[in-house]
């Protein structure tokens, strides 16, 4: 089902918002970007997009949409709408090539987590420029990457690069949690429309240390989000008797046992590569340690400690993982209740059993006052690793060291992104994205922050790194 719908004040805003970005008049001459034009054009882009609210729930993504649709269409690119839910749109824009390969999709999403307005410096939805960076909920998950196929898509018409490969711009709603008026609608009942044999997206990013790069991360691979309910069932009675039977007691013992319990060590393609390539770029301890991780046995379960204590990440990348993080129980401090519930945050190795893995945690609770299941949550498909020997990772290796001077580590995301769906159905996906500080999270500055932000040099050098990999994967050859 297409769907367009405006009132005629959301148009008026758009108009506006469009009015003000503008277009860079690139002129004629030869296929090179005048990127001193593209940059403030890019930035007016970005900071119009981030000004619109796109929080997830309710989601509400149609200003965005409407906004690319208009931008696109100025320009004489053809932009489609697909929505399951009116307010919720995706939108699909196409540049044909002469159909020698297979086409590239390109594609960020729209919508965005939802903010604390109390705790933000700036406004969340300001886009403020302030210190050499944009400040604003979306800025780096994931606007940065809407922008950055937005403007490839404006420039490659606008020079009119004869290409092999159709290039599709994606600009999906619900990502943060509602999938199916996004993804999961566009892979079910409009994959025609997408259908591609490499996409680019978020889920990779180049980490700055000391404000020098240290390393870039391409996504070939993402664990498998699911949510499981531990739920204690008693008796309920007065607080001054104390109950074995107490619902909180049993619940507190089998989410001790939860978090105590180790997942079996599992490495992949992808991690194999990971832990290999930043070995060589480490020092030679934390080398030692990476290597040790690939050989098994009583050093490896000594580095996967260590990474545990002062590298979760990396620790999260080797076993399926269990987060307990939400707790209810009770209602007044002199009723001992009937029952209680812990939700876990569980991210499956891509090959894990969801069955087996149940069965797993409800031998590690060992109690049958507790019951175990899967609980309801955006649950995406797993698939298998992304070739690492494709000519895309070759552009993309190549782009690395043109643009950031470093090495391409493939990485298998401890989170989850909507290229899951597209793995599935046999695409080559690959994440990308901007370089951020690594003392950026800490901080409090990083994606889901309250302080969202990114540097602005590093929007514009992503969009420079953007238009290479899409351009060198798909020019007429």
């Amino acid at each position: 089902m297409i769907v367009e719908r405006r009132t005629a004040g959301s148009s008026r805003l758009i108009l506006l918002l469009v009015s003000l970005a503008g277009a860079a008049v690139l002129g004629q001459g030869p296929q090179q970007p005048d990127w001193s034009l593209l940059e403030d054009e890019t930035m007016r882009h970005f900071q119009a997009l981030l000004r619109i609210d796109t929080s997830d729930p309710p989601g509400n993504e149609q200003l965005a949409a409407d906004y690319l649709k208009l931008v696109l269409e100025k320009e004489g690119i053809p932009a489609s709408v697909f929505a399951l839910e009116p307010h919720r749109p995706n939108v699909v824009a196409r540049l044909k090539g002469n159909g020698k390969k297979r086409p590239l999709l390109i594609m960020g999403h729209t919508d965005v987590v939802n903010v604390d307005p109390k705790k933000w410096t700036f406004p969340p939805f300001s886009a403020t420029r302030n210190g050499g960076h944009v400040y604003g909920r979306g800025a780096v998950d994931d606007k940065d990457n809407v922008t950055a196929a937005l403007m490839v898509m404006l420039t490659l018409k606008r020079l009119k690069v004869p290409l092999d490969r159709d290039v599709i711009f994606l600009a999906e709603a619900g990502e943060e949690g509602t999938t199916r008026v996004g993804i999961q609608f566009m892979v079910n009942q409009h994959y025609p429309e997408i259908d591609a044999e490499y996409c680019f997206a978020e889920g990779g990013n180049v980490t700055r240390l000391g404000g020098q790069v240290k390393f870039a991360s391409v996504q070939t691979l993402e664990k498998i989000p699911r949510a499981i309910d531990l739920t204690a069932r008693g008796v309920s009675g007065h607080g001054s008797m104390p109950l074995m039977t107490n619902a909180i007691v049993h619940l507190s013992a089998a989410v001790a046992a939860v978090a105590a319990w180790r997942t079996p060590v599992r490495i992949n393609e992808t991690t194999i590569n990971y832990f290999k390539r930043l070995a060589g770029v480490s020092s030679s301890e934390e080398a030692a340690r990476y290597l040790s991780i690939l050989q098994g046995g009583p050093t490896q379960e000594a580095a996967v400690d260590y990474l545990f204590e002062h590298e979760p990440r990396h620790a999260s990348m080797l076993r399926s993982s269990v987060s307990p993080n939400i707790i209810t129980g009770g209602y007044r401090v002199n009723v001992i209740p009937s029952d209680a519930k812990a939700t876990l945050d569980v991210r499956l190795l891509p090959d894990e059993d969801p069955a087996q893995f149940l069965d797993l945690i409800r031998k590690v609770v060992n109690d049958p006052a507790v019951e175990v299941n899967y609980a309801q949550r955006d649950v995406r498909p797993g698939a298998s690793n992304t070739r690492l020997d494709s000519e895309a990772f070759d552009v993309l290796e190549t782009a690395v060291t043109k643009h950031y001077k470093t090495i391409t580590l493939p990485t298998m995301s401890t989170g989850a992104t909507d290229m899951a769906y597209l793995r599935a159905k046999g695409m080559q996906c690959y994440g990308v994205g901007p370089a951020t500080d690594f003392e950026d999270g800490p901080k409090g500055f990083g994606a889901h922050s309250d302080q969202e932000r990114l540097l602005e040099s590093e929007l514009h050098r992503f969009v420079r790194f953007h238009w290479d990999i899409v351009v060198d994967l798909a020019k007429a050859k």
